[in-house]
């Protein structure tokens, strides 16, 4: 079983290029962030700090394209940041939402536990529209355990220096794997857990013996041309440490 423990930020610009940004104090791999894009066309990208990063995100979601280059973020009380690559990235960030108090006070063991995400996995895509849970990519399966939600009051994006324009919902949603995220900007607490699909065994007790160490994946990437903080243990983690 791998436990990436972090945030994802989901926002759409004016130019119709949607960002998908997942920034883990707490991975397998180390602290990380990378950069999932898709463009107005379809075209999805990801931007991704190391060759076992993007290997390993590239096994789980699908892209038509991967760079590796260096990608940084800074994630403060009242700010995110991102450089990666052609991305920079500033966004300004809001209060927490109803949805996210909610989830506040949801006991943090039972809030990130797989079968927990299971069973309200229904009601999830109910409450937020093309958002999912618990769900199936390839041979994995994937389980989001949503801790907080804070909305982005503001974002100012540029790639190779050109202005993306003003912050916009994620809409139409995005494609890279079983679920969008919301179509409102926000950034969201979460862990996922991610382990090995079993083979051949259906509903509960599939989940329930699902949950054993999965390999690293190995083998060469398709990697394109360039076109170690510690998460805080507070009720809803914003500010690191």
């Amino acid at each position: 079983m791998e436990r990436f423990r972090g945030y994802i930020a989901g926002l759409g610009t004016a130019s119709g290029t949607r960002l998908v940004i997942g920034h883990w104090p707490d991975s397998p791999f180390g602290p990380f962030t990378d950069v999932m894009v898709e463009n107005r066309f379809g075209s999805r990208l990801l931007l991704a700090p190391s060759e076992a990063v993007a290997r390993y995100v590239s096994s789980t979601y699908t892209f038509d394209a991967i760079d590796v280059v260096p990608v940084s973020a800074f994630l403060a009380e009242d700010r995110l940041r991102v450089d990666g690559g052609p991305l920079q990235l500033s966004a300004r960030l809001g209060p927490v939402t109803p949805l996210g108090r909610v989830l506040e006070a949801v006991p943090a063991p039972l809030a990130v536990h797989p079968l927990w995400l299971q069973a309200i996995n229904p009601l999830a895509s109910l409450i937020v529209r093309g958002v999912r849970t618990a769900g199936t990519t390839g041979d994995r399966l994937e389980f989001y355990g949503v801790r907080s939600i804070r909305r982005l009051a503001s974002a100012q994006c540029s790639w190779n220096g050109e202005d993306m324009g003003a912050l916009r919902p994620v809409s139409p949603p995005v494609r890279f794997g079983f679920s969008s995220v919301p179509a409102r900007p926000q950034i969201l607490a979460v862990t996922t857990t991610i382990t090995a699909r079993p083979a051949q065994k259906e509903g509960i007790h599939a989940w329930k013996t699902a949950f054993t160490r999965m390999p690293s994946p190995s083998g060469p990437i398709p990697v394109r041309p360039e076109s170690n903080r510690a998460m805080n243990t507070s009720r809803s983690g914003w500010a690191e440490t």
